[in-house]
């Protein structure tokens, strides 16, 4: 067992070795898109509008202090499914990730793994509950899009489509066309790790700190890193190999 990841060094070279298309979380394993932005603000601040507009009995107390913008989006989704309220409460979400782009900070050692990746010849998804629209300018930003394109998975107006549901990634399998066993997920929540179990595909954990560590341990993933710096070791020893 590593000091670096928490895992065998064999558990995570069989995932990395097996993996012909990479399926990458967004806000996690790829940057801190709340970085300098923060998330808890948006969820109050959804919270505030939905107040400001006559219908705080939308949200129980913990909804409205919730830390995550997704969890105030999906109990109006719950009670409203489909509503021109619902729509206009995740475009206003998808206005302030926008916003956060401009101070997200990148992972360590995502940049640098994502193009190696690529130049090995893996096949590079994003399956997130983040705005497509979003993941798009911060790829650009970081000139990471060419690695991705076309493959963009993110948010929709159908709100129950969001991860742990595994509809994204089941998009961005029959669009590769690859096998789940020859993929690999890259997440940092439970609700990734579901969603990867729901399709069949194999998981690599990312956990920044010790609380994301655990959450993912108690959720049942096999194999976490606490950086990416070993598994661009490993895919950069197979593009030397």
């Amino acid at each position: 067992m590593t000091a670096e990841t928490g895992t065998e060094p064999g558990e995570l070279r069989d995932l990395i070795e097996g993996a012909r298309v990479v399926l990458w979380d967004f806000d996690g394993p790829i940057c801190r898109l709340f970085a300098g932005h923060s998330a808890q603000r948006v969820a109050n601040d959804l919270a505030s509008w939905l107040e400001g507009r006559g219908l705080h009995g939308l949200l129980t107390e913990p909804e409205r202090g919730s830390l995550d913008p997704h969890a105030v989006l999906r109990a109006v989704d719950r009670r409203h499914p489909g509503s021109d309220l619902v729509a206009e409460l995740e475009e206003r979400l998808t206005q302030e990730e926008l916003k956060a782009t401009a101070s997200a900070m990148p992972t360590p050692y995502a940049d640098p793994l994502i193009r190696t990746w690529t130049a090995v010849g893996a096949r590079l998804a994003i399956t997130t509950n983040n705005s497509p629209r979003v993941v798009r300018e911060y790829l650009t930003s970081r000139r990471l899009a060419p690695c991705f394109a076309p493959h963009v998975y993110g948010r929709t107006r159908q709100l129950n489509h969001l991860k742990p549901d595994p509809h994204c990634i089941h998009r961005a399998l029959n669009a590769t066309g690859a096998a789940p066993a020859t993929a690999l997920m890259i997440g940092d929540t439970p609700s990734d790790l579901f969603a990867a179990r729901a399709a069949g595909v194999p998981f690599l954990g990312y956990a920044r700190n010790d609380r994301k560590h655990e959450l993912l341990r108690d959720a049942g993933a096999a194999v976490v890193v606490e950086s990416l710096e070993p598994v661009l070791r490993m895919v950069g020893g197979r593009r030397q190999a």
